[in-house]
């Protein structure tokens, strides 16, 4: 099965999406690009399959293999606790922001359990790990910024601490996303907060980039910036 996905994708790789590809995300050289929706039809399919046994034998030569296995834990149908299981293997090979978000915005089946994906994601939420640290945090953003968890998800926001760059922008994109929904609340925080300057600023940005936030409160938002 897994030589004839490899031949599969190689098929289906597009020259023009790969060096799109490439150059969006920059720390990664093996990407023979295919496009997404080509990928989502691929996976929806492994996932109507013997997707366990793809799941156990996939390759991961090229970035196309690693983000197909991302969705197609998204797509296949089972147990809570199994998917969380795959979730747990998968989490590991994550190693640049595309996988990271997409995987993120496949595990569909968090909005129906949220208490206990929110219990499963905890341990990544206090990683010091830079994708175990970016995948909790867009797991927040996708899944938890509502009225039950948006005070939790701000605390926990907050206490990440890391240097590298996809961690910081997620947190800054989170942040984001908790004012557009919860401007009040959000905006509470943001006067009071423990995030480092670059970060704040980012989050900021972001918030003046929604096309939900208003003229006038885009130059408020401005005006909280942190000068260096």
């Amino acid at each position: 099965m897994n030589h004839q996905i490899k031949e599969q994708l190689e098929s289906l790789a597009d020259e023009d999406y790969q060096k799109f590809s490439t150059a969006l995300i920059p720390t990664i050289n093996n990407v023979l690009g295919v496009r997404l929706p080509k990928l989502r039809a691929l996976a929806k399919e492994i996932a109507k399959g013997d997707w366990r046994a793809y799941l156990q034998e996939a390759d991961e030569e090229y970035f196309e293999e690693v983000m197909l296995q991302g969705m197609v834990i998204g797509y296949v149908k089972a147990e809570l606790h199994d998917i969380l299981e795959y979730v747990a293997q998968f989490v590991p090979k994550i190693n640049n922001w595309s996988v990271c978000d997409s995987f993120c915005a496949g595990l569909k089946m968090t909005s129906k359990h949220q208490a206990e994906v929110w219990t499963f994601l905890q341990p990544y939420l206090h990683s010091r790990k830079e994708y175990e640290l970016r995948f909790g945090a867009v797991m927040l953003l996708q899944y938890y910024v509502d009225e039950t968890y948006l005070p939790q998800v701000l605390q926990l926001l907050d206490q990440i601490r890391h240097e590298e760059y996809y961690v910081k922008m997620a947190v800054a994109w989170a942040i984001s996303i908790c004012y557009v929904k919860y401007p009040e609340q959000t905006l509470i925080y943001l006067k009071d907060n423990s995030l480092d300057d670059f970060t704040y600023n980012k989050a900021l940005q972001k918030i003046t980039e929604s096309t939900r936030v208003d003229a006038e409160m885009k130059a408020f938002i401005r005006s909280l910036k942190r000068k260096a």
